[in-house]
């Protein structure tokens, strides 16, 4: 387990008060890309937060990149996301 994965999904459980958190390292697939010469990574997130209900999804995602702001750009280059509230995470 990467140490940079777990300090971002402590940060988003901290955070967003997530009760489910899946981050998924995605950097070795993109070797060689711009981002990837920069130090930062590429990174896959599934994210279960009660913060999230009543919010759309773009809301969502605002509040993700407010969690992870110190990271965006240095730890992080690329990250895709799911946002599901604890309701639409137990219907999966």
């Amino acid at each position: 387990m990467s140490d940079r994965r777990t300090r971002i999904e402590d940060k988003l459980k901290q955070a967003l008060e997530a009760t489910h958190v899946e981050v998924v390292d995605e950097s070795h697939r993109h070797a060689g890309h711009a981002g990837a010469a920069s130090g930062g990574g590429h990174f896959r997130a599934l994210i279960v937060s009660p913060r999230f209900d009543g919010r759309g999804s773009v809301e969502r995602q605002r509040l993700v990149y407010a969690a992870l702001d110190a990271e965006m750009g240095s730890e992080i280059h690329a990250l895709s996301m799911r946002t599901l509230t604890p309701v639409e995470w137990s219907k999966q």
